[in-house]
């Protein structure tokens, strides 16, 4: 990234933390209703009926998918019941429809902010039903401050369970050594770059630096024999990771968010590289729409053009 677009991309992530301008724009119908058509393209829909229409749509394209009811940072025991409850019937709608997806969220989006022993009994319910319908889950990874607590409850739930999942941001410094404990575990590891504002000095900035960090986790776990996932949409980092024959070892998937390069997923695919699709619905959309914006900054041409042309569907239907 050049400078400005690094300045617009930490203003943007200060903003994705403020609670009254989310309040404001979600409070406001005219903005509401206007902002959506942008998010649309990032976003499934605001239900479980729209998300389960795209995945559904996804996967008889041969592409494999995973969905995540959008939310974080739970504070009331009320709210995470409603989650988990929201979750479960996720599951069960999946599995009727025989579809052996990856369903994916963040622990405190079902308890973690408020105690460990609600978050696990959530999580282990979940895993439970995930395991009666051949479901993967995959835990997401939040901000640094929560990776100790993120990483204590899935090595407790991977005894146990492994068909769960666990993400691990390659920029942080701490990743490392993470990893190394991480590939004692069975469940499948989701690699990507990073996208949360940290403090100095304890993250590496996008380089080519955090490229060859990258491609070096990737090395670990497929030496391991590892089930991993490539998350990336960075081009010439799969490039380079096709060329030492990655992407092709039968435990790997390159997954990318819903609506954000096709084009290139979809050229994976006709290689007979796995390809998934990590799609997203819930009405909790303005963080994770703040966030795509700031990962990639380009991507505000994109969301413009779309409230403008309410034409959102273009990317989503070059898959």
């Amino acid at each position: 990234m050049s400078n400005e677009e690094n300045r617009f991309s930490t203003v943007l992530k200060s903003i994705a933390r403020d609670q009254e301008i989310k309040s404001y724009l979600q409070n406001s119908k005219e903005l509401y209703s206007f902002l959506i058509k942008g998010a649309n393209r990032f976003v499934a829909g605001e239900t479980r009926r729209e998300g389960m229409g795209r995945v559904i749509n996804l996967y008889n394209n041969g592409y494999q998918v995973s969905l995540e009811f959008i939310g974080e940072n739970t504070t009331s025991e009320e709210e995470c019941m409603i989650a988990k409850n929201e979750f479960l019937e996720l599951i069960q709608d999946l599995g009727n429809n025989q579809m052996a997806a990856t369903v994916s969220l963040d622990l405190s989006h079902i308890g973690m902010m408020i105690s460990e022993k609600i978050a696990f009994a959530n999580l282990e319910e979940l895993a439970n039903e995930a395991q009666k319908h051949s479901i993967q889950l995959m835990i997401s990874m939040e901000e640094s401050q929560k990776t100790d607590a993120i990483l204590s409850l899935y090595k407790r739930i991977s005894k146990i369970s492994p068909n769960v999942g666990i993400t691990l941001q390659v920029y942080l410094k701490r990743s490392y050594n993470d990893l190394n404990d991480l590939l004692k575990t069975t469940g499948r590891i989701r690699l990507v770059k990073g996208a949360y504002q940290e403090p100095e000095g304890i993250y590496i900035p996008r380089s080519e630096e955090l490229n060859t960090r990258y491609s070096e986790f990737v090395s670990k776990c497929i030496d391991s024999n590892h089930p991993l996932s490539i998350a990336t949409h960075d081009e010439s980092l799969l490039k380079d990771l096709k060329a030492k024959g990655f992407l092709y070892s039968p435990n790997v998937e390159v997954e990318m968010l819903d609506g954000v390069r096709s084009d290139l997923l979809k050229s994976l695919k006709e290689e007979n590289i796995q390809a998934k699709v990590y799609a997203t619905y819930g009405s909790e959309w303005y963080l994770y729409l703040v966030h795509r914006i700031a990962e990639y900054p380009p991507n505000i041409y994109t969301f413009i053009s779309d409230i403008m042309e309410q034409n959102t569907d273009r990317e989503k239907n070059a898959y």
